[in-house]
């Protein structure tokens, strides 16, 4: 398929990504934009099925249907959709480090803290989902894609607004592996529908295993209703035992049981990283807790606040390191994810930092040319985020404002702190 001349609607097909059983995905340029995208296409056949081909349309209208609506770091961008009479395509980010599949088999297993990491993420993005009215209904590994390192994109949100009866009707179709309790039995469905699916993804990440298997739909189904499955940490050496608990509460029977919400479930997650994650490594989840920690980015939606992770250069600093020298010239400054330093002036002390501050932001504020006002040396060891002008303005304009006024927040409450002092 490589070099095909092919043009669909404004699409030049470059080459076949993948087939599947209902159309296929091409890697193809955007004439208008010159922008590559995934573009997927349904077969006409597919929508002439006696069978199922009033389900599949329905699906793919209902992915269509997204296109420009849906906006979060870890899901597939749906940035275009045409559908008609007997054929239709969607034009999608590229997503180029393939599926989880590729990770569920004992001898392909990614180190737990990445799993962990992965599925923390896929938490954030189900939320955001969720809050803007979608359930997924079919979370699997298949349909969660990797950008990168441990950087997912959940894909295919066909399934979310089927009807019931479509719904069961898909089941049909596809993998029940992952299906919830209340989903194979046709009840309506929640967010902890999906947490059910993300938690059997989840556990095959960790042991190469399904918790949930039989030799008939009808045996697999009881399972899923009724059987408890092992720990991940007896079939996996390195998974800890708080770990276990982690997933087994989100593989409860009954959705009440399960994590009470979204933020609970990737709270859980982002301390588990810490018991496993490499020493001196830095954990996505521990940056973007940090930053969530601040209270005028707490609110802030997922985009914009990986955003400003990203934007960071961050580093574990030891106790007794010089992190700004007063008369040096310096545009960024840095936040305070944990620790504690002191602010000098010659040998005056003006000022302790805390963990959730900033640190030498009256130098970005004045701009280039500055030079810093007093010196930093942290107190106990830190884990910090540098933040250089250059960085910053590569970002959105809304997390730039979030990120401004939490840093101008800052000054104002040390100013506070300074008045208060000079009244006594």
């Amino acid at each position: 398929m490589d070099g095909l001349s092919l043009q669909v609607g404004k699409y030049d097909i470059q080459q076949m990504l993948g087939q599947g059983a209902t159309g296929t995905v091409y890697l193809a340029i955007d004439t208008f934009s010159g922008r590559e995208v995934a573009l997927k296409t349904i077969e006409p056949e597919v929508f002439r099925d006696p069978e199922f081909g009033t389900v599949h349309r329905s699906a793919f209208l209902n992915e269509a249907s997204l296109a420009g609506k849906i906006r979060h770091p870890h899901i597939v961008a749906i940035l275009d959709a045409v559908v008609e009479e007997n054929s239709g395509h969607i034009a999608m980010e590229v997503v180029r480090g393939g599926d989880l599949s590729q990770f569920v088999t004992p001898d392909k297993l990614l180190p737990v803290a990445d799993a962990l990491q992965i599925v923390f993420k896929c938490c954030g993005a189900l939320d955001y989902a969720f809050r803007e009215g979608i359930v997924h209904r079919d979370i699997k590994p298949a349909n969660i894609m990797v950008a990168r390192g441990t950087e997912p994109k959940i894909s295919d949100f066909g399934a979310a607004f089927l009807k019931r009866g479509e719904a069961a009707q898909t089941a049909a179709m596809g993998s029940p592996y992952y299906m919830s309790p209340e989903q194979v039995e046709g009840k309506d469905l929640t967010f902890h529908s999906d947490m059910f699916s993300l938690g059997v993804v989840l556990y095959e990440l960790l042991t190469g295993q399904r918790p949930f298997t039989g030799t008939s739909l009808e045996e697999l189904v009881q399972k899923i209703l009724n059987q408890d499955p092992a720990p991940p940490s007896t079939l996996r050496q390195g998974v800890p035992k708080q770990v276990d608990a982690l997933v087994l509460t989100a593989l409860m029977k009954k959705a009440p049981y399960r994590h009470a919400t979204w933020a609970e479930f990737a709270d859980g997650l982002s301390k588990a990283v810490g018991l496993v994650i490499e020493p001196g490594a830095i954990a996505d989840t521990e940056k973007f807790t940090a930053l969530k920690k601040v209270e005028l980015l707490s609110a802030l939606p997922d985009a914009e606040l990986w955003e400003i992770v990203n934007a960071g250069a961050w580093s574990r600093i030891p106790a007794g390191t010089l992190l700004l020298q007063e008369g040096e010239p310096g545009g960024g400054f840095y936040f305070l994810a944990s620790g504690q330093a002191k602010v000098t002036l010659g040998a005056k002390l003006l000022n302790l930092v805390n963990e959730s501050e900033f640190v030498g932001e009256m130098g970005w504020i004045h701009g280039p040319g500055g030079a810093r006002h007093a010196s930093v040396v942290s107190i106990t060891d830190m884990l910090v985020a540098e933040y250089a002008p250059e960085a910053l303005a590569e970002i959105s304009v809304g997390a730039q404002l979030h990120l401004t006024r939490a840093v101008t927040r800052n000054v104002v409450d040390r100013l506070q702190m300074a008045n208060l002092r000079l009244a006594r």
